[in-house]
């Protein structure tokens, strides 16, 4: 099999074909003797996008060059067109969760995000009305009038992304959002996201729950020490890295005898027997899923399930990055 880079610049399968919301050409940013990323070129058009990498990846340096933050020491970021550090208006339009939170605790929910609403450029006479409606939306409308002082962590990510939400912003740029939430708020959290990108927003996600990115989007970028390893569709991504087989497991009836049949198969590299399945290692998943199919059919084999344990986030993840860094948090 071939050998190919670990770095595939593969394009989404669909893009709005309008200017780019986000446009990072060749940046890097230093922190003293420190690289937080290196030479990252990347372009957003809409959608959204997961943001990938382990701690100290750069995806924070990165999301903060974004919002305008921080600015590149070499390279240029746009947004809308604007470079965000400089431009105001840009800023306007970009709503923004950061990983790491220093809420004033003395303040209720409501008067935190009313605050931050005027900020954001909501008129006075309507950020009361419009920040309810964020914390309402948010599931916490039973704590609008709370001090944030005793929130639990899940209650504080609410509120963070209640603020991000307030003054209805083109882009969010979401870090980690998902920490600290329990299963259901984590599933209403998931829905405002998919909301919001239905509404015609453009969403940057990173989260260290692979699960959930697969489960919001395909569309990934993968960082890794700073630079980007991947972008684009999670499957597409996959087929570009042949130096690890594809498994494909099947479980069946007979699982010994549907092995029979693909065992001389030259793009078959390994088969494993499980209790009431086969698994199978190819080099051509393709040619193998019809051979599936055909002994199948030849042998009537009762076949009740058939999936990719490769085919999934995780494993794209763990093959980029040489299965040194599962842990994505950071």
């Amino acid at each position: 099999m071939a050998d190919v880079a670990v770095q595939p610049a593969v394009e989404p399968a669909v893009k709005q074909a309008t200017q780019a919301v986000v446009q990072i050409d060749g940046c890097s940013k230093w922190y003293g003797h420190v690289l937080g990323v290196s030479e990252v070129s990347w372009t957003v058009r809409g959608g959204i996008v997961g943001l990938l990498g382990p701690n100290g990846a750069g995806k924070s340096t990165l999301m903060k060059m974004i919002v305008g933050l921080l600015r590149p020491t070499r390279g240029r970021v746009a947004v809308f067109g604007q470079e965000p550090s400089r431009s105001p208006d840009a800023r306007r339009r970009i709503g923004y969760c950061p990983e790491h939170e220093n809420l004033y605790d003395e303040l209720t929910a409501l008067e935190w995000v009313t605050c931050m609403a005027q900020l954001s450029g909501v008129p006075r006479a309507r950020a009361r009305a419009d920040a309810e409606r964020a914390l309402v939306e948010m599931g916490l409308q039973e704590s609008l009038k709370r001090r944030v002082r005793g929130f639990s962590k899940g209650m504080r990510q609410r509120t963070k992304l209640a603020q991000c939400l307030v003054h209805d912003p083109q882009l969010l740029i979401l870090d980690e959002p998902l920490t600290g939430v329990d299963p259901i708020a984590r599933a209403e959290i998931v829905d405002r996201i998919q909301d919001a990108a239905a509404s015609g927003k453009t969403v940057i996600v990173s989260s260290h729950v692979l699960y959930e990115i697969e489960a919001l989007t395909e569309e990934i970028i993968v960082i890794y020490r700073g630079q980007v390893l991947a972008e684009g569709n999670i499957y597409e991504i996959r087929t570009l890295i042949d130096k690890h087989p594809h498994r494909i497991r099947i479980e069946c009836d007979r699982p010994r005898e549907l092995g029979e049949g693909l065992a001389g198969e030259d793009h078959v590299v390994t088969l494993a027997f499980e209790r009431a399945a086969v698994v199978v290692e190819t080099a051509e998943p393709d040619r193998c899923y019809d051979r599936i199919g055909k002994v199948v059919l030849e042998r009537k084999i009762h076949v009740r399930g058939l999936t990719s344990p490769d085919n999934n986030l995780g494993a794209v993840f763990d093959y980029l990055t040489g299965g040194t860094a599962r842990s994505v948090g950071g």
